[in-house]
């Protein structure tokens, strides 16, 4: 998938995201609305991840959905 189609599909995929990043509330989901560097972003804050890590994380998962 690329991320016009996670856009496309986000409230499908809101699930799936919730399984793999679960400290993500569905405020923070309304705010991604599928953009990945709202993702990253969020990732970031959420998990102290660095920006690369934040990044990496988002597009696998852009890979796997």
């Amino acid at each position: 998938m690329n991320w016009e189609q996670i856009q496309g599909n986000w409230m499908q995929l809101r699930g799936k995201i919730k399984e793999k990043w679960g400290k993500l509330t569905d405020d923070d989901l309304n705010v991604i609305d599928g953009k990945r560097e709202e993702l990253a972003s969020t990732l970031q804050a959420k998990y102290g991840y660095q920006r690369e890590q934040a990044e990496q994380e988002a597009d696998e998962f852009c890979r796997s959905a």
